[in-house]
């Protein structure tokens, strides 16, 4: 199984050695260990090191062919966004919506979409020219399957394999037509299904958005409101 280990470090030093570079790490600074399958060395001095394991099967439910080419974060601040929402993901909603299956499955595609944008990668200069693929038949297969499956873990590889095209087509083709992305228009369909179950009364507030994916009541009513035109708690108590 393909691993990228990534690390943060809070406090020590390390020396770190890879495809023939040495490296120094020292407090503040995010890393990617080594490439799969490529060896590596460490010296440690008293480190407190905060480490990320991503496997290459979550990776790729992201995006497709990712491959990371280098081992230090685009920048400082793009570090430390990717620290804060590891933080935020490992003490604040993992511990609290263990049981909720669209929230972990959530917290752990942002987790890989942040690292994404944190550390160099094949995703950030691609350039998508074929355009073949990018056709309403194929965004309704896409729709439809979204639809029908909206309660269950979906990711943008299931919506790409149920549209029978690549990860980048079903993305072209949503962007192409909708103006959106597939993530964000399961989002959409997930929030009027919350709607139904608030006009219904089928629990609280707080249930029925970690039901539908949010971790976060705060953003949901502000995401419901945006759609609806009321809190969430107006729509419950009408019901």
């Amino acid at each position: 199984m393909r691993n990228y280990v990534f690390g943060h470090l809070d406090s020590g030093r390390i020396q770190h050695s890879s495809d023939g570079e040495d490296r120094f790490l020292l407090p503040g600074d995010a890393f990617l260990t080594a490439l799969p399958d490529r060896p590596f060395r460490a010296a440690i001095d008293d480190p407190d090191v905060s480490m990320v394991v991503l496997g290459q099967e979550v990776v790729d439910q992201v995006a497709d062919d990712v491959r990371f080419e280098g081992y230090r974060p685009l920048s400082r601040r793009a570090a430390d966004a990717w620290r804060s929402t590891c933080v935020h993901l490992r003490d604040e909603i993992l511990p609290v919506f263990e049981e909720s299956p669209l929230v972990v499955s959530n917290a752990t595609r942002l987790l890989v979409a942040t690292t994404l944008a944190t550390f160099p990668n094949s995703t950030l200069n691609e350039i998508v020219i074929d355009r073949r693929d990018a056709h309403p038949r194929t965004l309704r297969r896409a729709i439809a399957f979204i639809e029908a499956n909206a309660a269950k873990d979906l990711t943008a590889a299931d919506v790409a394999r149920a549209a029978r095209v690549s990860i980048r087509a079903i993305q072209l083709a949503f962007r192409r037509h909708l103006d959106t992305t597939p993530m964000a228009y399961v989002r959409r369909v997930r929030l009027s299904c919350a709607h139904a179950d608030l006009c219904a009364a089928n629990g609280s507030v707080t249930v029925i958005a970690a039901r539908w994916g949010y971790a976060r009541p705060g953003v949901f009513a502000a995401h419901y409101r945006a759609a609806y035109g009321v809190s969430p708690s107006q729509t419950l108590w009408s019901g």
